[in-house]
């Protein structure tokens, strides 16, 4: 899932300075499950808005909404009705969500209230952690399902570093070094002679190296042309 953080309500209040009333809008997606932006998020961020609003004597009502998705513009449908009761909005969604808003309705004034951080997992309560870069050539089944370029602070593709020690990472010694875990992983499998074969060059460009990135599949298409002959 894409995790998140929220900003801090200082950040938050001042880009929503000039403004008298906002929406709030929530997500029950990604952001809802690592406890940044759903109901109970939307309703915590809206109660310390008002309160610091309150003790500057500017008074500031909003309007608080948690969608679906904000990653699909089916579910963004809200806020055609929303949108002309306030003065801007204030996403607590991904950035995707606020980009699509902000694509769909360019005359929304939207603005993030979180800061998106990674693709990630959630191992245990209160804890997510980064497993995937999203680089479009995963490569993982050459390394036993763990993925160096997330997990490797130098991003190394060829085995550990020289600096990797007692199965460590040199940079961050907290983290344990993905290439030692991808040895022992492939060595308890008997997969060992896997590390000796040359693998082809990563190809880099699915990774965004041309820009946006875009994945189409015409068999989903709603307008699908007809090219079957009468």
């Amino acid at each position: 899932m894409i995790v998140a953080e929220r900003k801090p309500i200082p950040r938050i209040l001042k880009t929503i300075e000039p403004f008298k009333k906002i929406a709030l809008i929530g997500c029950r997606g990604c952001v809802a499950i690592c406890s940044t932006g759903g109901d109970r998020e939307v309703e915590i961020v809206s109660a310390a808005l008002k309160l610091a609003r309150k003790k500057q004597d500017r008074p500031l009502e909003i309007i608080e909404k948690t969608l679906i998705r904000q990653c699909d513009p089916e579910y963004l449908k809200p806020l055609e009705k929303i949108a002309p009761q306030v003065e801007a909005v204030v996403s607590l969604a991904c950035g995707v969500g606020v980009n699509l808003i902000a694509d769909l309705y360019p005359e929304i004034k939207i603005y993030p209230g979180v800061d998106t951080l990674f693709y990630g997992a959630n191992p245990a309560l209160g804890e997510w952690e980064e497993k995937c870069r999203g680089c479009g050539d995963c490569i993982i089944d050459l390394t036993g399902g763990l993925c160096p370029i997330a997990r490797c602070a130098k991003n190394l593709l060829n085995g550990p570093c020289g600096g990797s020690q007692d199965g460590r990472c040199e940079i961050r010694p907290d983290v344990p070094c993905v290439w030692h875990q991808i040895y022992e992983r492939l060595k308890a499998r008997g997969e060992l002679d896997r590390l000796k074969e040359i693998w082809a060059p990563k190809n880099w460009i699915p990774a965004g190296h041309g820009g946006l990135r875009r994945r189409v599949r015409e068999d989903l298409k709603v307008n699908k042309p007809n090219k079957e002959k009468p």
